[in-house]
């Protein structure tokens, strides 16, 4: 149910700053996950869902991280 992973989303939501276009496509679940995550940008995805390939990615990890909130970051 996605309701049972909605507190999970942010745990995981990256946004990927080189290297976007050599993940693979996003499918159904995790753009509704995606959805409900804090400060989206165009090239925001889960990592927790993302397929990579061989090719580097850099990401950055959102401000409103439950991670970070909790860390004081």
């Amino acid at each position: 149910d996605l309701a049972d992973a909605l507190p999970n989303v942010t745990n995981c939501h990256v946004v990927v700053r080189e290297g976007f276009d050599s993940l693979g496509e996003m499918d159904e679940i995790e753009e509704d996950l995606l959805y409900r995550a804090w400060g989206l940008e165009p090239t925001s995805r889960l990592s927790c869902q993302a397929i990579m390939s061989n090719r580097d990615v850099t990401i950055e990890i959102p401000k409103y991280s439950i991670n970070q909130a909790k860390e004081q970051h």
